[in-house]
């Protein structure tokens, strides 16, 4: 039976803050190689018996995840826009729907997209283990060998001893406390809970016709509601908004009774916070995890990352410590309070400083552009289009731009006249008038914008054309 993969890539982004945030969550960006966490499960879920992938995901994630997923050979696969977030039970159903109307007989994959599996064999052998009892009808879950008594994940309890393949679920356990952690621990009868899970289509819609029927209409409804946008799909909102925000272990996965577990005994983290972080980066050995343009004078068992090649980070005298550096933030964590990260995400936010939420830079399905400056009635902003990027046809009711090319060629719309303008010429665009920027070349063009105006805000927009399809005053 061929497997579709199920990738659930939605998220807050507050756990690796400043590195993740809710405008790019940790799955799109590059936290231990050269790709992200999600582009390397799309590779894990590829090749000989795998059905091209099914993404479900935000509408400020569609561009991202599609252009990721086109970088490393997945772009035939499909992208599923949630409404809204209703955590993982409303997803995975959507998913079977979605699947059942096209590949009745498959498996579906289930798994989170900002996981780090890096033995891709050791993962490929889990899943062969797995596909037996899944072709058989049950529900099969993935569950962690333990090397600590962790207290921030999930657990699993074995009904019998692990012998090679899947065996029977006994129960869920909830996150423990320590103590109940290390006696779970000591038993050898448990594994982490890894919220991936492997089933047929046809046995996960008979376990929410059986366990949570009231979810089913309304997901058919969103589903068959479904709108095309440039190669997504929009599952209908109305029907969506609905559902109740529900994890897929609660809503079934805890009643069923049909559940095997197959212990997995390969390297693996959720990612969850700084401290997975430090574990999964190369170390030194004085046990430091460093990357970027870092000095580490006397330093032991700390993580020191600076994410700017400008920006050098030197630390001294470090022990067990966390620090980050960003362009416009920086992190600094006492050992073992790693966990504390979304509060102070939490407390930005309340003050309303934009870095709680935001980068610097701005992913668009055109390009991507960055802040340079920042003042009084002033902004200085890097943008690059993509070879063939179109920014809408738009104009601003508080600010003029001034645009200087710096390389490659911009075609330009002013009002009714439209101009080539290349590397080293500039471009006044006046406060309301109508204009767009566009690449015809096969290069990335680049351009530094300068706005003045009394309101530089990114909602301070009128779209008349957009190529993309977004809103007349929605960000993007």
């Amino acid at each position: 039976m061929t497997i579709v993969p199920v990738l659930l890539a939605g998220g807050s982004g507050t756990r690796l803050w400043p590195l993740s945030r809710r405008s790019f969550p940790k799955q799109f960006a590059r936290l231990t190689g050269d790709e992200s966490p999600f582009q390397l499960a799309l590779r894990r879920m590829a090749g000989p018996g795998w059905a091209p992938p099914l993404v479900i995901t935000g509408p400020d994630f569609r561009f991202i995840a599609t252009e990721q997923m086109q970088a490393v050979g997945a772009g035939q696969g499909t992208v599923l826009i949630e409404p809204a977030g209703r955590n993982t039970a409303p997803a995975v159903l959507a998913a079977g729907v979605w699947v059942a109307e096209r590949q009745p007989d498959a498996l579906m994959m289930v798994a989170p997209s900002d996981h780090a599996i890096p033995d891709a064999a050791a993962f490929a052998a889990a899943v062969e283990a797995g596909r037996t009892a899944a072709e058989a009808g049950d529900l099969v879950t993935f569950g962690i060998a333990p090397d600590r008594p962790e207290t921030g994940y999930g657990w699993l309890e074995l009904a019998e001893a692990p012998a090679g393949g899947a065996v029977p679920l006994r129960r869920f356990v909830e996150k423990p406390d320590a103590a109940r952690a290390a006696e779970m621990l000591a038993s050898g009868t448990f594994l982490w809970n890894a919220g991936i899970f492997l089933f047929s289509v046809q046995s996960i819609l008979a376990a929410f016709e059986r366990h949570a029927p009231a979810m089913l209409d309304p997901v058919r409804a969103a589903v068959g509601g479904a709108e095309s946008d440039l190669g997504f799909f929009r599952l209908e909102a109305e029907a969506w908004a609905g559902l109740p925000d529900i994890s897929i272990d609660y809503a079934v996965m805890e009643k069923a009774e049909n559940l095997s577990v197959v212990p997995y005994q390969g390297r693996w983290s959720d990612l969850g916070d700084w401290s997975a972080m430090h574990r999964e980066m190369a170390r030194d050995g004085a046990g430091n995890a460093t990357s970027g343009p870092v000095t580490a004078l006397d330093c032991r068992d700390s993580l020191l990352r600076s994410e700017d090649e400008d920006l050098s980070l030197v630390g001294i005298g470090l022990e067990g410590m966390t620090v980050v550096a960003m362009r416009d933030a920086v992190l600094v964590a006492a050992p073992g309070r790693g966990q504390e990260v979304k509060q102070a995400v939490a407390d930005l936010r309340a003050a309303g400083r934009s870095q709680a939420e935001d980068f610097p830079w701005d992913q668009r399905p055109w390009g991507h552009f960055e802040t340079l400056a920042l003042g009084d009635r002033f902004q200085v902003k890097r943008i690059v289009v993509k070879p063939g990027g179109v920014l809408s046809l738009q104009s601003h009711l508080h600010r003029s731009e001034h645009w200087i090319v710096v390389s490659g060629t911009a075609k330009v719309t002013i009002g009714d006249t439209e101009r080539l303008v290349t590397e080293n010429e500039s471009v006044y665009v006046p406060l309301g008038a109508k204009h767009r920027m566009e690449n015809p070349g096969r290069l990335p063009m680049v351009l530094i914008e300068v706005q003045t105006g009394a309101y530089l805000g990114e909602d301070d927009i009128t779209r008349y054309e957009d190529i993309y399809a977004r809103g007349g005053g929605a960000r993007g």
